[in-house]
């Protein structure tokens, strides 16, 4: 694995992202729909950027199940405020072939919010299947499979505090058996 974003660039892109968000929405209120689990990480960095009144809230959305090829996407959305008439800001971690913020976003919008926008940490370049961009961007990235600052392989490597694209060596490895034999 190598280091694609740092600690420090990471801190930075976040910082512009929420300044970004900020002279959008400025001190209106804000319903913020993170969608899990990858975006927790960010999330928790972004909103601390953020000095409007927040609601935050969660969707789980699942299309990878263990393997690196997307398969059927599956929302989870009881935990989901009521957003009839706010402003929504949907925040994922990252945006690769764009179905499931294409999805989320027709899920959010059936629930009748004055407005939905979107933020994803990184965009994952000629990989988008949709017409959909995100509103607010981090980082633009290779096609290439990344880990760390929430985003995983098999369950693991979401607590790295950079982000990190995995050789194609590691994707053939089980990361699962790495670790117990280290250990």
């Amino acid at each position: 694995m190598r280091e694609l974003i740092s600690t420090d660039d990471l801190h930075e892109g976040i910082c512009q992202m929420a300044s970004q968000i900020t002279s959008c929405y400025g001190e209106q209120p804000l319903t913020v729909i993170g969608v899990l689990t990858g975006c927790v990480v960010a999330l928790a960095d972004l909103i601390r950027q953020l000095h409007m009144p927040l609601r935050i809230c969660f969707v789980e959305a699942s299309s990878y199940r263990g393997a690196t090829e997307r398969g059927p996407l599956q929302l989870q959305a009881e935990s989901l405020l009521d957003v009839v008439g706010r402003d929504v800001l949907l925040v994922d971690d990252i945006f690769d072939t764009g179905h499931t913020l294409v999805e989320v976003m027709q899920l959010v919008e059936t629930l009748k919010p004055n407005s939905v926008r979107s933020a994803v940490l990184l965009r994952k370049l000629g990989r988008q299947e949709v017409e959909l961009q995100p509103d607010f961007v981090g980082f633009d990235i290779p096609d290439e499979f990344v880990v760390g600052y929430g985003l995983d392989y098999q369950d693991l490597y979401r607590n790295l505090p950079f982000v990190a694209a995995l050789d194609p060596d590691d994707l053939q490895a089980d990361p699962r058996q790495e670790s117990r034999s280290e250990i």
